[in-house]
């Protein structure tokens, strides 16, 4: 058995990310005196305001990376990071434009169709225009590649017809990056698959609610029966979606989302903490906060990459891995230093975002790729399996 070794650059944010970082806060914290938002957990999953997207939008904050021709802004991954970093830290509510600006732009810009690139990035960045991500299906866990949302050609269009499940924000988007099958299913599952851009708008297809356990309604599975796709929608290569959506699951699994859901519950217990005489106390805080900047170093190593050009899977499917079980690991210790009655109509700040934390947490380790797949690819990416 050979091994490999996994490395990731030691990244130091440059001077100009650090001014960046000076200028979001302000601005965040007059959003946050006007009333704009209520900080909370998981906002990049929940926290819905086309408004504020749009604000975010105007700031030149989206697309950030991008070309000027297309709307962006040829600025750094690193200073974008910077951005991404300190709206997770305030518990802004991002998801409108979230999918758009972490996969959907990145995606057209590497595989799109010039028509695609000047048509949707634009858009994205003005956070005028929400996109979804339909990968999982209801009958296929989370073995991507046995998907059964079938494409096939008629004339100029492609008909499409099955379901996807888990589709985060799909009842607000206008558009989903939708996994398909445009060839038989043969020897290798992974081939013959396609990525199309589906308006969601379109006849034949039906978005229906899936709820939380709080009630509130972020997952859905969208149905697609002979739904109609001209056929300038299909994003790269017939045949190569299973390359084409690996490449994108890097942006997904490495960010400081994945790390990040429940900072601003620790930013309270930190408070609510700071005149503690426990040591026991001060230990198990200073040991998260340790992690919390051994997670933050390793995904600005994965940001350094893709500023690159590389396309690190199996480090950003190892900070994710890590990431989600950390912040699994705050709600842990919150309970366990502060007594408290954790519900979303809490009058405590600490009580509703202890509930906020405990209600979504079972998703943590679901979304963007379960704990098992994840260390199965970590493994086989090093040579261990």
């Amino acid at each position: 058995m050979i091994l490999k070794e996994l490395t990731l650059p030691n990244i130091e944010l440059p001077e100009e990310a650090e001014y960046l970082r000076k200028e979001i806060r302000e601005f965040l914290n007059k959003e946050r005196i006007q009333g704009s938002f209520e900080p909370k957990c998981d906002t990049w999953l929940g926290g819905y305001s086309a408004e504020f997207s749009r604000k975010i939008g105007q700031q030149g904050w989206l697309g950030m990376t991008w070309p000027k021709k297309y709307g962006g802004h040829e600025r750094s991954a690193l200073e974008r990071f910077v951005v991404t970093e300190e709206l997770l830290a305030a518990g802004a509510p991002v998801a409108a434009h979230w999918f758009g600006d972490r996969q959907t732009g990145p995606l057209l810009l590497r595989y799109g169709t010039e028509e695609q690139k000047q048509r949707f990035l634009p858009l994205l960045a003005k956070g005028e225009i929400y996109f979804a991500i339909g990968l999982s299906e209801p009958n296929s866990g989370s073995d991507l590649a046995s998907v059964s949302t079938r494409a096939k050609k008629s004339g100029n269009k492609w008909i499409v017809n099955g379901s996807k499940i888990w589709t985060s924000g799909a009842h607000h988007a206008h558009y989903m990056i939708t996994l398909v099958r445009t060839a038989p299913l043969g020897d290798k599952k992974h081939e013959g698959l396609s990525q199309i851009l589906l308006d969601l708008s379109a006849p034949g297809i039906t978005i229906r609610p899936i709820h939380l356990m709080t009630g509130e309604h972020h997952f859905n599975e969208v149905i697609m029966e002979d739904v109609e796709v001209s056929e300038d929608m299909i994003i790269g290569e017939e045949g190569e979606g299973w390359k084409q959506s690996l490449a994108e699951l890097a942006y997904e699994r490495s960010g400081p989302e994945r790390f990040m859901s429940t900072y601003p519950l620790l930013e309270e217990l930190v408070r609510r903490l700071s005149d503690s005489d426990s040591d026991y106390a001060k230990i198990a805080v200073g040991r998260l906060v340790a992690r919390l900047w051994t997670l933050r170093k390793m995904s600005l190593g994965v940001a350094g990459l893709l500023e690159q050009g590389k396309s690190p899977e199996i480090a950003a499917a190892l900070v994710k891995d890590l990431g989600t079980e950390y912040e699994n690991e705050i709600i842990k210790v919150a309970r366990l230093l502060i007594p408290s009655n954790p519900s979303v109509t809490a009058e405590s700040r600490f009580d509703a975002l202890l509930a906020q934390a405990i209600l979504h947490a079972p998703g943590f380790t679901l979304r963007g790729g379960t704990t098992e797949i994840l260390r199965g690819i970590i493994a086989r990416g090093l040579g261990v399996r």
